[in-house]
C-alpha cells in the first residue's frame, strides 16, 4: 500500500507513535522482548482453544461456539476500548469476509482430513504468504536471518502434516482445502494488522470484528446446518472458555501487529503448533513419534533465530 512501509532493520526514523512523514513505519520498533513474550502467550492460548475444539464430540458445533464466544468477549470489552478511526472500516469489512472464509474452509478441511494434517498445512503456509505479501504490498524489508527463521518455522510446522495416518493415506483433498485456509489466514493477518494500525486501537478493531463475525458466522451455521446454532450455544465450556481464550489470543496478536512487522509476528504466532503437540501428548494422550519431534525442533529453532535476529 503506497506510503505504508514496514522495516525490520530498525531504519526509518518513525516517531514515538509509529508515524512517519511518508506514512507508517512500524518495523523500526523491531520485535522487542515484550512483543516476543506476548505473541508466545497468544500462541499458547490459541493451541488451548484448538485442543478444546478437538476434544469435543461435535467439532463443528464446538467451532461455532468458540466463534460466538469470541464475539461475546469482543462486545463486552468494546466499552473499554478507545474509539476507532473511521478510516479503518474498509479493513474491518474486508477482515470480516476473510475470517468468515477461513472458518468455513477450516470446517470443510476437517470434514475430509485429520487435524494433524490440516492444521499444520494451514498454519505452516501462512507465515511465508504473509512475508511475501508484506514485501509486495507494504514494502517490508527483512534481514537474511529473519527470512531464514520464518522459513524454518513454516517448514517445521508444515512438515508435521507429512505424518501419515495409521492406514498410510495422505488426504489430498484435505491438503488442498488446508492450503486455501492458509491463504485466508495470511490475508486476514495483513488486513487486520493494517486495520488496527489505522484504527488506532487493537482492542477496538478486533472487538468490533469479533462481534460482527459472531453474528455472520452464527447465521451461516444456522442456514447451512439447521440446529447447529442451538447445539453450539449448549456447549458452555467452548462458548465461554474457548471463546475467551480465542479472543484474548488474537487481540494480543493484533496488538503485536501494531508493534512489530506483521510477517515476524505471524511466523512466531504459528509456533502454537508446538503448544498443541504438548497438549496433545500430555492431555489428549496422542502418540508422539520421531517425525513430530524433529518438526517441533525445527520450529523451535526458527523461533529462537527470530528472537536472536533482534538482539
Amino acid at each position: 500500500m503506497p506510503g505504508q512501509v514496514e522495516r525490520s532493520d530498525g531504519a526509518g526514523g518513525g516517531g514515538p507513535d509509529g508515524r512517519h512523514p511518508g506514512g507508517w513505519v512500524f518495523g523500526g520498533l523491531g520485535m522487542s522482548g515484550t512483543v516476543f513474550f506476548v505473541v508466545l502467550c497468544a500462541a499458547a492460548l490459541h493451541a488451548s482453544w484448538n485442543a478444546l475444539v478437538k476434544g469435543g464430540a461435535d467439532k463443528a458445533a464446538a467451532m461455532v461456539a468458540v466463534v460466538i464466544g469470541q464475539g461475546l468477549a469482543g462486545a463486552a470489552l468494546l466499552p473499554f476500548a478507545p474509539p476507532l478511526d473511521p478510516a479503518c472500516w474498509p479493513y474491518l469489512l474486508a477482515g470480516l469476509g476473510l475470517h468468515l472464509g477461513y472458518q468455513l474452509f477450516l470446517i470443510q478441511s476437517y470434514r475430509f482430513g485429520d487435524l494433524t494434517q490440516v492444521y499444520p498445512i494451514a498454519r505452516g503456509v501462512s507465515p511465508l504468504l504473509v512475508a511475501l505479501g508484506s514485501v509486495v504490498v507494504l514494502g517490508a524489508e527483512f534481514t537474511g536471518l529473519e527470512v531464514a527463521a520464518m522459513a524454518m518455522i513454516s517448514i517445521g510446522i508444515a512438515s508435521i502434516s507429512l505424518v501419515r495416518r495409521a492406514d498410510g493415506v495422505f488426504q489430498a483433498k484435505a491438503a488442498g482445502l488446508a492450503l486455501i485456509t492458509g491463504m485466508f489466514i495470511a490475508s486476514y493477518s495483513l488486513v487486520d494488522g493494517q486495520g488496527a494500525r489505522i484504527g488506532g486501537t487493537a482492542l477496538g478493531f478486533f472487538g468490533v470484528l469479533a462481534a460482527l463475525d459472531a453474528v455472520v458466522f452464527g447465521l451461516c451455521a444456522h442456514l447451512i446446518r439447521p440446529g447447529m446454532l442451538g447445539r453450539a450455544l449448549a456447549l458452555k465450556k467452548h462458548l465461554f472458555l474457548g471463546g475467551g481464550a480465542s479472543f484474548t489470543a488474537y487481540v494480543l496478536v493484533v496488538w503485536a501487529f501494531t508493534q512489530a512487522p506483521i510477517a515476524l509476528v505471524t511466523a512466531l504466532r504459528e509456533t502454537s503448533i508446538i503448544f498443541a503437540l504438548v497438549i496433545g501428548v500430555t492431555v489428549l494422550r496422542e502418540r508422539l513419534d520421531l517425525a513430530k519431534v524433529l518438526a517441533t525442533a525445527l520450529t523451535l529453532t526458527g523461533a529462537l533465530l527470530l528472537r536472536l535476529s533482534r538482539l
